[in-house]
């Protein structure tokens, strides 16, 4: 049975590597939702992909929902605006529900529509191949690579976008790189493991990291440890209580959440009494 865990563990912490780092870009940006929805446009191309005959698994269905994807990446990047009328997060949420409603018109027309939902939103990561695992590392390797040659426009519009401009820094065409490099993770990790695993790897840790830590670095390894121990946990609670996996390592990043939440609440008010 451990043999069996090989693989989708090594997947769990490819996600964790790079969706840390996304994870804690996002957050600060305040676009918690953005994942969730780039991830659903995602989850639209490859219902769009099935309903052209192709499975889920073709080429053709990835390079349908990337293109989703860079879609939304480029209308993110576009509806940023220094001085928001609009706030950027409910545009990323009527984006998400215009999404999700178009994927369930389509799937609708799709024999056995109900099973690719469940796929697209909670995965199959317990199936993964490690061929998928070996292209998934060497995506994510090469984004990693590109967001380290050009960290500091990057964190410094995603921290401090006054001083990005002051510096003149093309706000605008550095959000789109960051869109669609992102959007190049999510569709790949939403083939892999579905619209909720993904957001739980991508916001959870990052949320753990900001509330322990200051300095990105300190985030970092935080976040990666979270990440482990939910996929640890979420595993082996799949195949000792033969739970689904995916939904299985989402609730163990709920409850390492709830729990560090608390403790750190339970900490704060013992400090201010003392």
């Amino acid at each position: 049975m451990v043999s069996l865990l090989i693989w989708p563990f090594i997947a769990c912490l490819i996600l964790t590597g790079i969706h840390t780092y996304l994870g804690i870009h996002v957050v600060r940006r305040g676009v918690i939702f953005v994942d969730l929805a780039l991830a659903q446009m995602a989850a639209l191309g490859s219902t769009l992909a099935l309903l052209l005959g192709h499975d889920l698994h073709d080429p053709e269905a990835y390079y349908i929902s990337l293109g989703m994807t860079f879609i939304g990446a480029v209308f993110f990047s576009l509806s940023r605006q220094r001085r928001e009328v609009i706030p950027q997060e409910a545009i990323i949420g009527t984006i998400y529900v215009m999404s999700a409603a178009a994927s369930l018109i389509v799937l609708d027309q799709a024999p056995g529509g109900a099973e690719h939902i469940r796929s697209l939103l909670v995965g199959n990561i317990l199936t993964v191949t490690p061929k998928e695992v070996f292209k998934t590392a060497l995506l994510y390797t090469a984004v990693g690579i590109f967001h380290w040659a050009f960290r500091k426009p990057f964190l410094m519009i995603s921290f401090d976008p006054d001083q990005a401009r002051s510096e003149k820094y093309r706000v605008r065409s550095w959000d789109l790189l960051f869109y669609m490099t992102f959007g190049l993770v999510v569709t790949s990790s939403v083939a892999l493991a579905g619209v909720l695993l993904v957001f739980s790897y991508l916001i959870v840790p990052a949320l753990i990291s900001l509330m322990l830590a200051e300095k990105i670095p300190s985030r970092l390894w935080i976040g990666w440890g979270i990440g482990l121990l939910a996929s640890l946990f979420g595993l082996a609670a799949s195949v000792g209580w033969d739970t689904p996996t995916g939904a299985s390592i989402v609730c163990a990043f709920g409850f390492l959440f709830l729990f560090l939440a608390i403790g750190r609440f339970i900490r704060q008010g013992m400090n201010t009494e003392s």
